[in-house]
């Protein structure tokens, strides 16, 4: 008999990921959290990590853009979805964002909203759940591994006011929110320490004044002929007019418009059941203003892209909860055309594309 030795070279490594702590969000107990949950679960999973707290706004987008990404295999968020927004921007806009958005990005839920880490679960195959048995959940995925894809929305906003600059695209996995549910998601920003209850206690307030808003939206429904190439965008540039074939307008009064992709609008709040992580289409629901609120009429309708033009002065627009310009805004989504491999988070883009035509992601799952 012959012997042979083992070489631990032979093994393959240990996955190596970069985990980002936002201690500040949701009730402050993400760092608590970590201790007590996540890095058990993940030393557990024989994976290594580094991890690094945030200390104030964009700091993760601005060290995404900055880190050599080859060096992990993956980026944790450990927080809410206003973290996972910072890092997919930070991404995109990195020299070589087309290598970039291939690194595999997931979502630990500590937030207040956790809208995403919702729709993981549910697609998962989890009850709803929130807090610690959310976390739990996504952990095990995390440790586990598997890939799904997900669609990326590019949203062109306005400028900031009294700035001459040129509109501004922002990258969104979540949704673009305008008049109540935008309205409620900034004011209660106030109430951040109640965590996910704040959400409740903002809904509360603003169905006791409940406003409305003068505009006019424009969708292009997903029957539609446009040709999906890189020459031929979905949208025009935002100052100018939409073409009239294929696009639907409405105009008057809304108590709001909601643009969602995800199946969730929060761990607990399953908004649009159809929606699917790689379905290629905008989830837009619309309240009408002018009815009783006990007859509140909402339209869903899907679609590829729209476009928003407030007409009343004031009001708060959202872009995955984020706060933009207020002012028109458009956004399209792409259909996502290629092969996943199974792992975890990802984002992906033909390297043929123009930079407009930014497509999909995946998630954790």
């Amino acid at each position: 008999m012959v012997g042979c030795k083992f070489s631990r070279s032979l093994l393959p490594r240990p996955r190596r990921l970069l985990l980002l702590v936002n201690p500040f969000s949701g009730r402050g107990q993400a760092m608590q959290w970590c201790q007590t949950h996540i890095l058990p679960m993940i030393r557990e999973a024989n994976i290594s990590y580094n991890l690094i707290q945030t200390e104030r706004q964009n700091h993760a987008r601005e060290l995404i853009r900055q880190i050599s990404l080859p060096e992990w295999d993956g980026i944790v968020i450990v927080s809410g979805d206003g973290l996972l927004h910072e890092v997919i921007n930070g991404l995109m806009e990195r020299p070589d964002w087309e290598q970039a958005i291939k690194t595999p990005v997931g979502i630990l839920p500590c937030g207040s909203g956790n809208a995403l880490a919702g729709s993981v679960n549910h697609y998962a195959g989890y009850d709803m759940c929130l807090r610690e048995p959310l976390l739990l959940n996504c952990c095990f995925l995390l440790s586990r591994g598997g890939v799904r894809p997900m669609d990326l929305v590019s949203v062109t906003t306005s400028p900031a006011p009294n700035s001459h600059a040129a509109p501004r695209r922002v990258f969104s996995f979540l949704s673009v929110a305008w008049g109540f549910v935008s309205d409620v998601d900034i004011e209660s920003e106030r109430y951040r320490g109640l965590g996910s209850a704040r959400f409740t206690l903002g809904t509360l307030v603003r169905i006791a004044s409940l406003r409305s808003y003068k505009g006019r939206l424009s969708y292009l429904p997903p029957t539609s002929h446009t040709p999906q190439t890189p020459v031929n965008h979905l949208l025009p540039p935002l100052d100018q007019p939409l073409p009239t074939q294929d696009w639907v307008t409405i105009e008057g009064d809304f108590v709001l418009v909601l643009a969602l992709y995800q199946s969730h609008l929060g761990a607990d709040l399953h908004a649009a059941p159809q929606a699917r992580f790689d379905d290629g289409l905008i989830h837009l629901t619309f309240v009408r203003a002018g009815i009783s609120r006990a007859t509140l009429l909402r339209l869903h309708i899907t679609c590829r892209a729209f476009r928003l033009q407030p007409l009343s002065p004031r009001g708060t627009l959202t872009v995955d909860g984020e706060l933009v310009p207020y002012g028109p805004l458009q956004a399209q989504v792409r259909v996502q055309t290629f092969s996943i491999y199974v792992i975890f988070i990802y984002l992906f883009i033909f390297s043929h594309w123009m930079i407009t035509e930014y497509t999909a992601r995946q998630v954790y799952l």
